[in-house]
């Protein structure tokens, strides 16, 4: 058998292997909370959806939990894979571009403040969706001003400014005096998906939905970017254009799932490194797999946030901290580990 066809067995038998995993993982999700249910009552509530207390536990508490829980692990994933692409970085991750820091920026204001508040249960959102794409409408607007979106402008520009918006965001917290709203953003920004409701799966599913599909379909742009701008200019990729729409599906992707979730930290980071180790860097292959990847990531998280200390829940960002952390550092004692245009 030739390499190129091990290679595509391997991916398919890894991608197939994340299915099997995530659909497992989906019902146990269903199963476990601040009450256990049986998997067996589980699996009939999703069957048949009978009335009674379990479907109703199912579908209209955990059922969109659960999807949401997915669908944030893939765009993260994805968005952190797209961002390491675009800054030929093994460190970056989805937040690099600032755009969590401007979320916070409005997810505080809403909190402290009451500004939206008109909008009801859509505030939190509608301020963490606005601050974020604001942010990287500046971050991008001041890399493009300075000279053009290439991986140093972005690196310097989005940590910048993204200790700014932190700041920003201290300030509010500070100026309000209030206990229970300073509790409340510090939950916000490590990350949580206890308000998950069937109408804010919508908007995020879309939005990774559509940012599988662009990556996927400029895969091979995104393996000559990874090679380094010159390569891939050799190879007929408009390096500026791909690179600043990049930068764009990224941040609006990051500001969707943050204004809806939080900032969950190293799902971004992690996964895309542990998908190359499984099936190479062609993005064509990875990007699936990451998405899975980062999919049954948070979920496993979500479970564990949810039962570490009952009846309470923790912050997802605690849990993949204690996670990713041990996961990355034995990942970098690898010696030959091919990342994001370099070899660690």
């Amino acid at each position: 058998m030739q390499v190129w066809e091990r290679r595509a067995v391997r991916s398919a038998t890894v991608t197939a292997a994340l299915a099997v995993l995530l659909a497992v993982a989906l019902v146990g999700s269903l199963a476990f909370g601040a009450e256990v249910l049986p998997v067996a009552k589980v699996v009939d509530a999703v069957l048949h959806d009978r009335p009674g207390p379990v479907s109703t536990i199912v579908w209209d508490l955990r059922m969109p939990r659960s999807l949401l829980a997915a669908i944030v692990g893939a765009g993260l994933a994805l968005a952190g894979a797209g961002v390491q692409t675009l800054v030929r970085n093994p460190l970056a991750d989805p937040y690099l571009l600032g755009v969590s820091s401007g979320a916070s920026v409005g997810a505080t204001a809403v909190i402290t403040t009451g500004v939206l508040g008109a909008l009801g249960t859509w505030a939190l959102f509608t301020g963490a969706l606005l601050g974020a794409l604001a942010a990287g409408a500046l971050v991008g607007a001041i890399a493009v001003a300075q000279g053009g979106i290439t991986p140093i402008r972005l690196i310097l520009t989005g940590t910048v400014l993204g200790s700014a918006f932190s700041a920003t965001a201290s300030y509010l917290v500070f100026r309000s005096g209030d206990p229970a709203a300073a509790q409340s953003v510090l939950f916000w920004l490590l990350g949580s998906l206890s308000g998950a409701q069937w109408d804010r799966v919508a908007v995020p599913a879309v939005t990774v939905g559509l940012l599988l599909v662009l990556l996927v379909a400029f895969s091979g742009w995104l393996d000559a970017l990874t090679a380094g701008p010159d390569t891939a200019a050799a190879l007929g990729v408009p390096v500026t254009a791909a690179r600043t729409a990049l930068f764009t599906v990224c941040a609006v992707a990051v500001g969707v799932l943050v204004a809806v979730s939080g900032a969950i930290g190293f799902v971004g980071l992690v996964v895309p490194h542990l998908a190359r180790l499984l099936v190479g860097s062609r993005h064509r292959v990875l990007l699936p797999v990451t998405a899975l990847g980062g999919a049954l990531f948070l979920l496993v998280v979500d479970v564990a946030a949810r039962i570490a200390v009952r009846p309470t829940e923790m912050p997802l960002s605690v849990v993949t901290g204690l996670i990713g952390a041990p996961v990355f550092l034995i990942l970098m004692g690898r010696r030959r580990y091919r990342t994001a245009g370099s070899m660690a």
